[in-house]
């Protein structure tokens, strides 16, 4: 498959390992999507990429769809989103819980801004850039004394997730649930301790004869800067 071919639509076959340039994960409902594999520079280890604002709608739909029943379970009044992936699923999950908005985080900080509302921010996909994570003190009311979900498109190393506790954390909030489309390997575990619900995981890889095969270790780290 070529690069703008992932993500869009769903099929229901998953090839056996080794697998070569794609990673069947398949849903709680059966229907398989096939995402690319990443290597990791420097590493025998790659990951099976999902990025969400390119997938199809249909794609996307289902996700929501499906991370929204996950979530509801767990009765959150209101969604908080972590950037820039994760925006448009958490206010997709924010309606078909029935919420009438979602609070965004971000990462671009205006002039109003106050910066004991921020805490750094880091990524597997973003490397060697200095960012903050912010949230707009006009929405600070959203979220207090509330039941929060916080949701990301990926959940990998935990850091992205992490900053996000952190910055709700100012506020003195706990997250009741964190969620995310893909839980992509086991590593975020520890730097997680609280509920993680996602609508499919993906394992950490390890290069193999003839491809690509899931790797022993799920808890294994890569070095920083390796995507």
């Amino acid at each position: 498959m070529q690069d703008h071919e992932f993500w869009q639509e769903f099929g229901d076959a998953a090839p056996p390992a080794p697998w070569t340039g794609a990673y069947p994960a398949r849903l709680p409902d059966g229907r398989v999507l096939m995402l690319p594999i990443r290597p990791l520079a420097g590493t025998r280890n790659a990951i099976a990429s999902l990025i969400l604002n390119q997938a199809s709608f249909e794609v996307e739909a289902a996700l929501a769809d499906l991370l929204a029943d996950r979530l509801s379970a767990h009765g959150p009044e209101v969604v908080v989103g972590l950037p820039t992936l994760g925006l448009s699923l958490a206010r997709a999950v924010a309606e078909r819980l029935g919420h009438g908005r979602y609070v965004p985080l971000g990462t671009s900080r205006k002039f109003w801004y106050d910066d004991a509302l921020s805490v750094p921010i880091s990524s597997i996909t973003t490397v060697d850039v200095a960012r903050r994570l912010y949230l707009d003190p006009r929405l600070a009311t959203l979220v207090r004394d509330r039941r929060v979900a916080l949701i990301d498109d990926v959940i990998s190393t935990g850091r992205s997730m992490s900053a996000g506790v952190d910055l709700l954390g100012t506020l003195g909030i706990v997250p009741c649930i964190l969620g995310a489309a893909m839980l992509q390997s086991r590593r975020w575990a520890a730097a997680l301790p609280l509920p993680v619900e996602g609508v499919f995981a993906s394992p950490l890889l390890e290069r193999v004869a003839g491809g690509w095969s899931e790797a022993p270790d799920q808890t294994a780290t890569v070095p920083d800067g390796a995507a």
